[in-house]
């Protein structure tokens, strides 16, 4: 891989950052857990950066947060909010984009494969963000997924729906950018 094209790349997974840390604004708080735009941006991050640039995108915003950068929601940072009832949410997006980009990729892009690797990216993030929530807070399995997934279902599927228009559309940007 040449010199310009790693910094391309480069470049690209550092806009996926801000765009993440972005997403965390455009949240609504609905309970412990709020509505937020990151998963979306993680969603696509993952569709185009594959499974080597994406975790490093993700990586750069959570260590941001990790550092007291106010990259997540409600315009907060620390590494307080590992240890609060979305702390599960976060750390998942990591293995989530991986999986995503990896299944995309392996796919060749394929439509049936950028989809069930979303749909296995999001399944990844409630896996941990549900876990942590209920280990947090002792609530049961049942509220835990009452509050900690059930309300962000039809969001995560628009979200996913939206990530996989775009990203067929950006990929031919992107590789011949």
């Amino acid at each position: 891989m040449n010199t310009a094209h790693s910094l391309r790349w480069t470049v690209y997974a550092s806009l996926f950052a801000a765009l993440t840390a972005a997403g965390a604004f455009l949240a609504i708080p609905i309970g412990p857990v709020p509505v937020v735009m990151q998963n979306f941006f993680v969603f696509l991050c993952g569709l185009l950066l594959g499974p080597r640039w994406a975790p490093a995108s993700v990586g750069v915003y959570l260590l941001a947060g990790a550092l007291g950068f106010p990259v997540f929601a409600g315009g907060t940072g620390g590494l307080g909010r590992f240890l609060g009832p979305t702390g599960g949410y976060l750390v998942g997006y990591l293995p989530a984009v991986w999986v995503i980009g990896w299944l995309s990729e392996a796919g060749r892009h394929r439509s049936v494969f950028d989809l069930f690797g979303m749909i296995c990216g999001a399944l990844i993030v409630y896996l941990f963000g549900v876990s942590w929530l209920k280990l947090l807070t002792g609530m049961t399995w049942i509220k835990s997924l009452t509050l900690g997934m059930l309300p962000f279902l039809i969001g995560d599927v628009l979200k996913m729906a939206a990530a996989f228009a775009l990203a067929k559309s950006l990929r031919s940007v992107l590789d011949h950018g």
